[in-house]
């Protein structure tokens, strides 16, 4: 019997974060509490922008926006929060988060020595790029590897990609 394998990737669907951004700016133009303050956000390429008259206003925002990512199933690890917070510009506060995607080499190999280290013995795991193999002639290791990835506290969301 040939090896059953599935690739671990950390991607997000474009589409709903621009759903869950759109829903989030027409919340905030509704709603009584953002009236008046000039609460904006808007999806440019793979940044959120956000804009308002004070810092509070802005973190406002920015937690309505991932209320909505929440609802959509886009996990907020794919958010790269800036630890500064909202900056001065003018008079309005901005907040630029950027989303993140794909597997970093250094998070590759953390997940590869979990595998190593607490996973079944007949997996085998590689490194591909911004993606990682993992190949056994079992499916059941396989399944109790994504059952430890996704018990194990990593700071990247990870899907389950080709199945094979």
């Amino acid at each position: 019997m040939a090896d059953s394998s599935f690739d671990i990737v950390s991607k997000f669907d474009k589409q709903e974060v621009a759903n869950a951004v759109n829903t989030a700016a027409k919340e905030i133009s509704n709603r009584y509490d953002f009236k008046g303050v000039g609460a904006t956000v808007e999806l440019a390429g793979e940044v959120i922008k956000i804009e308002a008259n004070s810092d509070e206003r802005c973190k406002a925002v920015l937690d309505v926006v991932e209320t909505w990512l929440i609802k959509r199933g886009v996990s907020l690890k794919h958010l790269d929060i800036p630890e500064a917070g909202p900056r001065l510009s003018g008079k309005e506060y901005k907040l630029d988060v950027p989303l993140k995607e794909g597997i970093t080499s250094e998070n590759a190999k953390k997940i590869t020595k979990i595998i190593r280290d607490e996973g079944p013995k007949s997996v085998k795991t590689q490194i591909q790029g911004d993606e990682v193999r993992v190949t056994s002639k079992s499916r059941d290791d396989l399944q109790e590897v994504q059952r430890l990835l996704k018990a194990a506290d990593l700071d990247i969301a990870l899907s389950f990609t080709n199945r094979r």
